[in-house]
């Protein structure tokens, strides 16, 4: 461990004296001490033994002069710097049912799913961090406007009068346009739910039942409509992909492409949010969603006719709840205690995550009542009665309090005895009540030397860790689709899928990192004023779920006393020297993470202070050049070889995480220049000369990357993919690498 980073003080090693040295300081000392010998040459066997133990003396002082890092290691303890456990990544989990129930199922908290064990890599387990309540959504509206307000301003009630509810919820009655005779893009509808159904995150089917021959003539695989609901702050898309409307845009084209008959209706199936309150619009009440008709791309046909309906039905179909990588340990036994301070047990698991309310320690005494002990961060506010313990994360030891003695107590002991033992012949004839005084007096002063720090289990007791959970680490950031496995059988649960990677997992703090992190820890002593406090303190609230973080200055006079951070998430990288860039989604930054955050920091900030956190504004670099190979690489198997490294250096470079000259992440607002490119792809062995460098700007929108280019590139793209150029920016761009 090299503490490079600390200021170079004058400072000198306890001995530099190197083997060199060593031996010639011995060659030098035999004329002295043995006379006689007078063969110095390296072959000589006295001189290879003066070399052996010249050498094991140089082993010797080189970890005697590690001894400062050591005491630096023990100066980080006495402050009470603990490296930081591993941090578990989180994603959202759906569950989908095998039926629909008749009333509100739960999935318990803590139900685990894994990704698919392999010969190479264990299987990577999540557990739900809440229960998941799956109930029946009851339609209480259907409205109709003319604008898609961010409030809706002025609604038209289409059930009043035309329809009727049968008892099993669903919907019928005459036939009701959604949108205006004449559709225009802002048209839109509601589908207000009943308040009294717990429905936040569930999945639910949308039934519609339309007309056979009402033709809206629109282009069924990319219908101009868009699914939103209200999450008491915004609209939230709920379409997830555009199979799951089976109505392909209210037109019915593939149900009736299969003989079916649309008045039995088709579903949509919608996603609804994890936070979806209850919220009064005008005079209705309910949990709102709304299909949009949207302008339509180019060339791309809209609606020339309103879509109609003679029936709406809803039936949740499942649910999408929160789900942290992490096992839970449950009734785990320590052992017994044989009554001494300070004390320590090992638990069985290692990398324990941040214990939850029901997560702590039990101890029942022998022939008393379980006890419930308090976990502490350190037992310095401990007094002797209070029932505290502390665990350390990383190596999941427990440790119960200590009993500190003063120096002097054993001084003091000394000269009580001294003092008993002489006492005149007066004395021993004393009444047994002052002797017994003496004794009494001798037991307070030595117990008056020594401080119990935190109360100690009997002997006997039994130890009992009622459960915690372990996990943790980027291995856990998963990508979508992979956790398709329920550790147990869950009842009515047909299966499950993770519709969106994890994210946030980030590994165990090595010793180097927490010894940079002692420095500024000392600097900010836990309160944010500077920009550089609230960078720090940011990644400290992240626990490493952020890899970079930037606090901005503010722009003008009005904007004093508001901090706007970056925050650049944790991500997998893994995938790049397998020439696989990374995902964008990946760098998104999630209410989750932000939350933490702000709740961190609203701690330390000085009062007045706004905090605001936002992700930077990703910029794509799409790569185009041409590259000539050294004649003896002129085969296809080296080819596709130095084309994989090739990929693999300009998604490294690249990329906000690694990225960049230092490979620290890509430097904030730094332009990418040509020669940054020449510099790296010619470091790539086999490669002789480079042609012209093109460099063209890409930008994110929604789920693909627009070219804003002076002009189209010369070479197609064609199948190689995107590869993200990191101008204080998002990942993946295109690029196109031909070999001569």
């Amino acid at each position: 461990m090299e503490f490079d980073f600390l200021p170079k003080l004058p400072k000198s090693n306890l001995d530099d004296r190197t083997f060199q040295e060593l031996v010639e300081e011995c060659i030098l000392r035999i004329p002295r001490y043995c006379p006689e010998w007078t063969n110095y040459n390296p072959s000589d066997p006295g001189i290879t033994l003066i070399e052996l133990f010249a050498w094991l003396t140089d082993q010797m002082l080189l970890r005697f002069n590690q001894v400062p890092r050591r005491n630096y290691v023990t100066f980080l303890e006495l402050l009470g710097i603990r490296l930081q456990a591993p941090t578990p990544a989180q994603t959202q989990q759906t569950f989908y049912l095998s039926a629909t129930l008749p009333e509100a199922y739960t999935i318990p908290a803590g139900t685990e799913v894994a990704t698919i064990r392999t010969e190479s890599e264990d299987a990577i387990i999540f557990s739900t961090d809440r229960p998941l309540v799956i109930a029946q959504p009851s339609i209480r509206h259907f409205l109709t406007a003319e604008t898609a307000d961010e409030q809706p301003q002025v609604l038209r009630d289409r059930f009043v009068g035309t329809w009727t509810q049968q008892p099993t919820g669903e919907w019928e009655g005459l036939e009701i346009p959604c949108f205006n005779e004449q559709p225009e893009p802002g048209n839109c509808f509601y589908v207000v739910f009943d308040l009294e159904q717990p429905v936040e995150g569930n999945v639910i089917a949308i039934s519609l039942k339309g007309e056979a021959a009402t033709s809206t003539g629109i282009n069924p695989e990319i219908p101009p409509r868009r699914w939103e609901a209200w999450n008491g702050l915004s609209w939230e898309p709920i379409l997830l992909q555009e199979t799951d409307d089976g109505t392909k845009g209210f037109s019915f084209s593939e149900l009736v492409r299969q003989g079916g008959d649309p008045l039995q209706g088709a579903d949509i199936v919608l996603h609804l949010p994890l936070r979806w309150p209850v919220t009064q619009f005008l005079t209705y009440q309910g949990r709102w969603l709304r299909c949009t008709y949207i302008h339509t791309q180019l060339n791309q046909p809209g609606y020339i006719r309103s879509p109609r309906f003679v029936g709406l039905d809803a039936r949740s179909i499942g649910g999408t709840v929160e789900v942290t990588q992490c096992t839970t340990i449950r009734n785990e036994i320590l052992g017994q205690s044989d009554g001494t301070p300070g004390q320590t047990f090992e638990l069985q698991g290692t990398g324990i995550l941040p214990r939850r309310e029901d997560e702590h320690l039990l101890i029942t005494p022998p022939g008393g009542l379980p006890q419930i002990w308090q976990e502490v961060n350190d037992f310095a506010d401990s007094g002797p009665e209070d029932l505290h313990y502390t665990i350390d994360a990383i190596t999941g030891t427990v440790q119960f309090g200590p009993l500190l003695r003063e120096p002097t107590q054993l001084s003091e002991q000394t000269r009580w005895r001294s003092y008993s033992q002489g006492l005149s012949t007066e004395m021993v004839s004393l009444s047994n009540g002052r002797s017994g005084m003496l004794e009494r007096l001798d037991a307070a002063a030595v117990q008056s030397k020594e401080r119990q720090y935190g109360a100690v289990p009997p002997r006997g007791a039994t130890l009992q860790m009622v459960s915690y959970r372990i996990g943790g680490g980027r291995q856990g950031n998963v990508q979508s689709g992979t956790l398709r496995i329920l550790k147990s059988a869950v009842p009515y649960v047909a299966n499950v899928i993770n519709h969106i990677p994890a994210r946030n997992g980030a590994d165990a703090e090595s010793l180097e990192e927490a010894a940079i992190r002692v420095p500024q820890l000392l600097r900010t002593r836990d309160r944010a004023v500077t920009p550089e406090d609230f960078e720090y303190l940011t990644l400290q609230a992240a626990g490493g779920g952020i890899a970079r973080v930037l606090c901005l200055p503010p722009i003008r006079k009005e904007q004093a006393g508001r901090v706007r951070l970056l925050l650049v998430p944790q991500t997998n990288t893994d995938g790049i020297e397998q020439g696989e860039g990374i995902d964008p989604d990946g760098l998104a930054l999630t209410p989750q993470l932000t939350d933490r955050v702000l709740t961190y920091l609203d701690e330390r900030r000085l009062l007045g202070v706004e905090v605001l956190c936002n992700q930077p504004e990703y910029v794509g670099v799409a790569v185009q050049t041409e590259v000539a190979l050294d004649p003896a690489y002129n085969n296809p198997r080296a080819q596709q070889d130095i084309l994989v490294k090739l990929q693999s250096a300009l998604y490294r470079f690249l990329n906000p995480l690694t990225g960049g000259p230092d490979r620290n992440g890509w430097p904030f607002g730094r332009p990418v220049y040509s020669s940054d490119i020449v510099t790296l792809l010619q470091s790539v062995v086999g490669v002789r000369y480079l042609g012209t460098v093109q460099l063209f700007e890409l930008r994110y929108q929604g789920q693909t990357w627009t070219r804003n280019l002076p002009r189209e590139p010369v070479i197609d793209p064609g199948p190689l993919g995107l590869i993200c150029s990191w101008h204080n920016s998002r990942l993946r761009s295109g690029h196109v690498i031909n070999l001569l």
